[in-house]
């Protein structure tokens, strides 16, 4: 197993969330592991340099203070990129999905910020994401997900229930949302690997005019290495 592979601890976890926390306006844990199962199951892979500072709500990448030094930033971008191959390991090798909820001063898993930011990652590419909604067979797959990240709302029509969902409901709508990731990976997937395919090419053509060493900037603008970056191997 390499290193980008190695499932996180609850050390690590902790150490990721801490992290997170240095900016108000980052996404926490729960809203990063949405996000990204939105990326990886989508239609079209996004590279880092789009959604990193999407998860520090607009801030510099490591928040308002930024980082210690190279090593500290090193060290985050090998645990965000160790929990998305967390999440697209499973879902390329048909395993179970299970999405990653915190629970609240209750100890209740809710599901809303996981949800609600699945939704953020519907966004970055809403065009494509159209083609699903309009798929009277397979736009199911998204009424889980939608309901829970709806629960919310500001407006009160968006809502998917009059009445507050109680326990069982809840759970039965973080199960529907888990299938559903499984169901929309599968759903996109011939589309997902076109569109990787055109990357690649893509990318042997930049190449070709100039390599990029591996201990060089990443050229998507990230601040990171290459090799830590855009060039690291990761689960698609």
């Amino acid at each position: 197993m390499t290193a980008l592979n190695r499932p996180l601890t609850d050390a690590e976890y902790d150490r990721l969330g801490s992290m997170l926390a240095r900016s108000e306006r980052a996404m926490n844990l729960e809203m990063v592991d949405g996000f990204f199962a939105a990326l990886i199951c989508g239609p079209e892979t996004i590279p880092p340099s789009e959604y990193l500072r999407l998860i520090w709500g607009g801030d510099r990448i490591g928040g308002e203070k930024g980082w210690r030094d190279e090593a500290e930033m090193q060290e985050f971008f090998d645990l965000i990129m160790r929990h998305w191959n967390s999440i697209a390991g499973p879902l390329s090798s048909g395993d179970v999905f299970v999405p990653f909820l915190l629970e609240d001063d209750d100890g209740v898993a809710r599901g809303n910020d996981w949800a609600e930011a699945f939704a953020r990652g519907m966004k970055l590419r809403s065009n494509d994401w159209g083609e699903l909604f309009d798929d009277e067979k397979h736009a199911g797959l998204l009424v889980p997900i939608l309901a829970l990240a709806h629960e919310r709302d500001p407006d009160p029509t968006m809502r998917p229930y009059k009445e507050p969902i109680d326990a069982e409901r809840r759970e039965q709508l973080i199960v529907g949302s888990a299938a559903g990731v499984v169901g929309i990976y599968r759903y996109f997937a011939s589309r997902r690997h076109v569109a990787a395919g055109t990357s690649r090419e893509r990318t042997i053509q930049r190449r070709s005019e100039r390599k990029v060493g591996r201990n060089e900037p990443c050229p998507c603008g990230s601040g990171l290495k290459f090799k830590k970056c855009c060039g690291a191997v990761t689960v698609h």
